[in-house]
């Protein structure tokens, strides 16, 4: 985040230990990749579309058909199934249109796609070769970008970024939040991140902050400050993954452009 409300500072303490305790989950899911890093983004997967219904009007019915459609692709990219491919990239596409269909809310629909292939997209990374480290540049990109954007929106203040959509961020925090993410990209070629993908990190941190805004836009034109209430602290799991939705397919396309 690029500034810092009254409320952010007094939830400090708490945003920072379930920020941890987030990382390390996923940081642990990665590390032995398989079914235990398929299961949590699938959860995450399943959570974030019944979040991002609540952002486009959907009843409860109509959240937990989207959830169970969306289940489909999903179970498919399972190791003990298909795995991430075109078979669960063209399920997703038919997940989007039958939820469109049968719920008459085409936003809805969207978020098979919108949720789904950054699933998609860390589960090819996960299973490249050298899938670890790329998983982990992805997800930590973003997490470095977050902290960069805080601290320098802290530090420095100035003009804000979008006042209308989001008042606390600022230019500052933009700026030093792809500086932070491409201090971290360039600190991974040594451990052999592509010296492309090193490079391309600032420009993918810019992506999620952007995210960031995407979802601060959609919760401000439903008058609602979080998407959900899972997390103490941080609000909903969209509210802490929003970055990582447009990056993570954007890395999968950067990566394909480097065969």
């Amino acid at each position: 985040m690029n500034g810092v409300s009254p409320r952010k500072n007094a939830d400090l303490p708490v945003r920072a230990l379930v920020g941890v305790l987030l990382i390390a989950v996923a940081a642990v899911a990665l590390w032995l990749g398989g079914f235990a890093f398929w299961l949590l983004v699938t959860v995450a997967g399943i959570i974030m579309i019944h979040e991002w219904g609540g952002l486009h009007g959907a009843t409860p019915g109509q959240k937990k058909l989207a959830q169970y459609a969306l289940t489909v692709p999903l179970a498919i990219m399972a190791p003990v199934a298909a795995g991430p491919g075109f078979l669960a990239f063209g399920l997703l596409l038919g997940a989007m249109f039958f939820i469109a269909a049968v719920t008459r809310n085409g936003m809805l629909g969207v978020g098979a796609l919108y949720v789904g292939l950054p699933v998609l997209a860390l589960l090819v990374l996960r299973e490249w070769s050298n899938g670890p480290l790329l998983a982990f540049w992805a997800m930590a990109l973003v997490w470095a970008s977050d902290i960069g954007a805080y601290f320098a929106g802290r530090t420095f203040g100035g003009p804000k970024l979008a006042p209308s959509i989001s008042p606390n961020k600022t230019w500052a925090g933009f700026i030093g939040g792809a500086i932070a993410a491409g201090l971290f990209g360039l600190a991974l070629i040594p451990f052999r991140l592509p010296s492309e993908l090193a490079y391309a990190t600032p420009v993918l941190a810019m992506l999620s902050q952007g995210g960031d805004l995407y979802e601060s836009w959609l919760k401000r034109r439903v008058g609602v400050k979080d998407s959900g209430t899972l997390l103490p602290g941080h609000g909903g799991l969209l509210d802490r993954l929003d970055g990582l939705v447009p990056v993570a397919p954007v890395a999968v396309l950067l990566l394909l452009s480097l065969l």
